[in-house]
């Protein structure tokens, strides 16, 4: 009876849904009912992918010109320049446009071959594809880390991974500023979890902008004492990577931070925050 009074008290919408749920199942029955799987597959996944980006790193972007946010900024003697910035937006546009693209396209033929669902029905409930997208991190973290250190041996590392390092003290939009074989290099880590775990379109369009938010965050040049990120276990964060971006070497997990760990890849790391962190309470102590 209680149950039922809660949900009596909801609001209520003209088709006789509770506001929450309802008008996000009424917006994915219309989606559905009004476009075809090769406009929802394509269009609307890279319509999702390109607002989720410049919606997440606008934030870092509009710090810079408050002078009270510095204070959170990892590398402060490294402002990001308005050269710098156009820059990485012009590479980044090329690769959503030559490498994302083709992408969305392969995204259709793959959910019409593997018969991934689309329709509300079948959709999963939140909680198993919250613990798929995490599991699908797990996967994505492992090959990042082994492919991404492999691109950092001297043979390859000028021709290849060098241009992500163009930016020695990162912000949001760098997430994506790669060279092309790189982006499709490490993007296989993000294909596992779609060939491992995708059972509906929601499991794509979701593990998509938890990636995205991810790698945006820990590029963001800022480290925010609360950040919900940083609930994930073992999650990095964006101090952990910018320093493998002022140090070139070590620190090569995007996620967590156990394979940096095991082999004693984030040693200069703690030594730096050690000796860091020496030379600030001598500070106070004098």
């Amino acid at each position: 009876m209680a149950a039922e009074s809660v949900l009596n008290d909801l609001p209520i919408m003209e088709n006789g849904t509770a506001s929450g749920m309802g008008a996000f199942e009424e917006g994915w029955r219309y989606m559905t009912a009004n476009y075809s799987r090769f406009q929802i597959a394509t269009y609307m996944s890279a319509c999702l992918h390109i607002c989720t980006y410049f919606i997440f790193c606008t934030p870092a972007f509009i710090f810079q010109f408050f002078r009270f946010m510095d204070r959170y900024k990892i590398q402060q003697d490294k402002p990001a320049t308005w050269d710098q910035e156009w820059k990485c937006f012009k590479l980044v546009i090329a690769n959503q446009v030559l490498i994302q693209t083709p992408f969305f396209s392969g995204a259709y033929f793959y959910c019409q071959y593997m018969n991934v669902p689309f329709d509300y029905e079948s959709m999963p409930v939140w909680y198993m594809t919250l613990a798929q997208c995490f599991g699908s991190l797990v996967l994505e973290d492992a090959w990042h880390y082994f492919l991404h250190r492999s691109l950092h041996h001297r043979s390859i590392y000028k021709y290849i991974h060098k241009i992500h390092h163009n930016f020695q003290a990162p912000f949001g939009m760098v997430a994506e500023y790669a060279h092309p074989l790189e982006t499709m290099i490490l993007g296989m880590g993000f294909m596992w979890g779609i060939l491992l775990f995708c059972n509906h379109l929601i499991f794509l369009w979701c593990w998509m902008c938890i990636r995205l938010i991810e790698t945006i965050d820990v590029h963001s040049g800022y480290d925010f004492p609360i950040n919900p990120l940083h609930l994930i276990p073992f999650y990095g964060g964006a101090k952990f990577h910018d320093f493998h971006h002022m140090n070139f070497n070590g620190n090569y997990s995007s996620t967590f931070t156990w394979w940096d760990k095991i082999f004693g890849t984030d040693i200069q790391y703690k030594e730096y925050y050690s000796k860091l962190e020496e030379k600030n309470s001598g500070k106070k102590v004098n």
